[in-house]
């Protein structure tokens, strides 16, 4: 072979070698590049997912402090359309769409705590506690147990 055959055959080696390189070099690029905007979108969602959940446990909190004064300014009786159980009747509807509202953005063991206490708040509004018992001593317990269940989920990433 010639001179001129080996000088071409090393210049296209050397043009396959670089090219090959370089479409290394961008495929790499190219998928680092995308899993870092993977990343950025789930850390976006996880965010928002947690606002959402924020929001909801205030919204909760809200509504069971209504349901709570309702439970304590219950009376030993009452009627269709006077004033105590008409708002406690809207006041318990809000206070049961924010307990499924939890069943959906939470998980089950926040579900479950949000439940249990809106069970014995309902309880508490429409059946009275105990006589040695009192309205707070009744809900106290249950109140803290979905604090605590709530607070543990959204410090979960």
């Amino acid at each position: 072979m010639s001179v001129e055959v080996w000088t071409a055959v090393t210049s296209l080696g050397g043009v396959a070698i670089g090219g090959g390189l370089s479409y290394l070099v961008q495929h790499s690029t190219q998928r680092t590049a995308a899993r870092a905007e993977q990343r950025r979108q789930e850390l976006a969602r996880a965010e928002s997912r947690r606002a959402e959940r924020l929001a909801l446990v205030e919204r909760f909190v809200g509504v069971a402090a209504e349901a709570e004064r309702c439970a304590f300014t219950r009376p030993d009786r009452w009627s269709d359309g006077e004033e105590w159980p008409t708002r406690t009747q809207e006041v318990m509807n809000r206070f049961w769409v924010a307990e499924r509202m939890v069943r959906l953005l939470f998980p089950v063991p926040v579900h479950d705590a949000a439940r249990a206490y809106f069970l014995l708040l309902n309880g508490a509004v429409w059946e009275g506690v105990p006589e040695a018992l009192s309205v707070r001593d009744v809900l106290e317990q249950p109140r803290l147990d979905f604090l605590d269940a709530a607070r543990e989920a959204l410090d979960r990433p």
